[in-house]
């Protein structure tokens, strides 16, 4: 893709509305633009991050023999009412009548949903187990809306649900999805803590959330540097029980991902049972797994940045190389990095190419706030040794070599 044909609308200065370093950089890379407060715009390079994070846990959840599905989110208020969560959840969910008089609601979450459709389709042990899962954007009233993408009213989650007959198949299906999350944020660039937590509205009486440290995260996690152990709470420090009675340090966090062992909670509330083998009616045994699909753009941005701009995870980068032509004026210098464009496409890598008439500073600047993890210097020298310029944006190291040696060098970087 060429620079001046997308929408890159980089930012110099730090944006009064933004609080949190993520939230900064999502604006001054051009990544999003807000309509309203807690409702983003997706601009091109933001668009590609979702994208190439989507593809991940596709390829996690189907490795996992998930099938995918994209459920309604419009939905019927009746349904939330009898799972009884229309009044646990009501506050933060967005209700109105359509024309018929209907009472609906946009889905601030699917449980309900996928229970009535397995209701309908699974009738027998055979059918059992079963794991679905979609991405799809979800809706919740927020009192306030903060942190760009990490607390939004509109936002984008991952959501699977497992169905078995019994405890034991619960129990072996949460342990395979337990694995893909780690699997999957450790793809994604990602430190991460798992930690116990409360089930909440959600229900079920186990449950774990997967935490990304942040200077500015909303969550508080203390560590215990004794026994190891961690936990998520919402009171003072010295309100917290400690079983080894050492001191705990606290740091902030994100939350990017729970999982939960349902139960019977909603297949009994809407009548989602199986006959077994013996011909006995029973409960469908539930499990619930999501991750914040947007809010894993703001965790990574929080944990790869530094003064310069965001440093991308390779398989999060919106491009895998960026090619800065230092003259455009210059027709030989044009002449190769456009030659290097078509040759880096052909081999199937993606690329970036500033072709913007702008001084070499600038260019240089927002090739670092971009954070593309490979920058591919077309200068004077050039011109003269036929050399290259080779910036890996991780690891801040430069090279200067023949074009051979760079891109043999380059090739090395994408895929060693």
């Amino acid at each position: 893709m060429f620079w001046t044909k997308t929408l890159i609308p980089t930012l110099k200065e730090v944006p009064q509305e933004a609080e949190s370093v993520s939230h900064q950089l999502l604006l001054r890379a051009g990544l999003a633009r807000m309509l309203m407060a807690g409702a983003y715009s997706y601009l091109p390079l933001g668009l590609r991050v979702l994208e190439n994070i989507q593809k991940i846990i596709i390829e996690e959840m189907n490795f996992c023999s998930g099938a995918q599905v994209l459920l309604p989110a419009l939905q019927p208020l009746e349904l939330w009412q009898r799972s009884g969560r229309d009044k646990d959840i009501g506050e933060v969910m967005f209700r109105f009548n359509d024309r018929r008089g209907r009472k609906l609601c946009l889905g601030p979450t699917h449980e309900e949903i996928i229970t009535e459709l397995i209701k309908n389709h699974v009738s027998s042990y055979k059918q059992l187990p079963l794991l679905l899962y979609q991405i799809q954007t979800k809706f919740r009233d927020e009192i306030r809306p903060r942190f760009g993408l990490i607390r939004a009213c509109e936002f984008i989650m991952k959501d699977a649900y497992s169905f078995d007959q019994d405890e034991e198949g619960l129990e072996k299906n949460y342990r395979i999805m337990y694995e893909a999350y780690l699997r999957i944020f450790k793809r994604c660039g990602l430190d991460v803590l798992s930690i116990e937590a409360d089930s909440g509205v959600m229900g079920g009486k186990v449950s774990h959330e997967f935490m990304v440290s942040a200077k500015d995260g909303e969550d508080a996690v203390l560590i215990c540097p004794t026994c190891k152990s961690v936990m998520a709470f919402k009171e003072e420090a010295d309100k917290v029980c400690v079983k080894c009675k050492a001191h705990l340090q606290k740091i902030n966090a994100i939350e990017i991902g729970h999982i939960f062992k349902l139960g019977t909670k909603y297949s009994l509330a809407l009548g989602a049972n199986f006959l077994d083998a013996k011909g006995n009616l029973k409960p469908i045994i539930m499990g619930c797994y999501g991750i914040g699909v947007s809010r894993i753009i703001s965790a990574a941005i929080e944990q790869n940045h530094d003064n310069d701009g965001i440093i991308w995870p390779k398989e999060l980068s919106p491009y895998q190389v960026i090619i800065t032509a230092l003259d455009v004026t210059n027709k030989d210098i044009m002449e190769i990095s456009l030659s290097l464009y078509e040759e880096l496409g052909a081999l199937g890598i993606s690329v970036l190419l500033d072709d913007r008439d702008e001084r070499a500073g600038v260019k240089f600047k927002d090739a670092d706030l971009l954070g593309i993890p490979l920058q591919l210097i077309v200068g004077k020298g050039s011109l003269k040794d036929g050399s290259l310029e080779l910036k890996n944006r991780i690891t801040k190291e430069k090279l200067i070599k023949s074009r051979v040696e760079i891109l043999k060098e380059l090739a090395q970087q994408i895929h060693g």
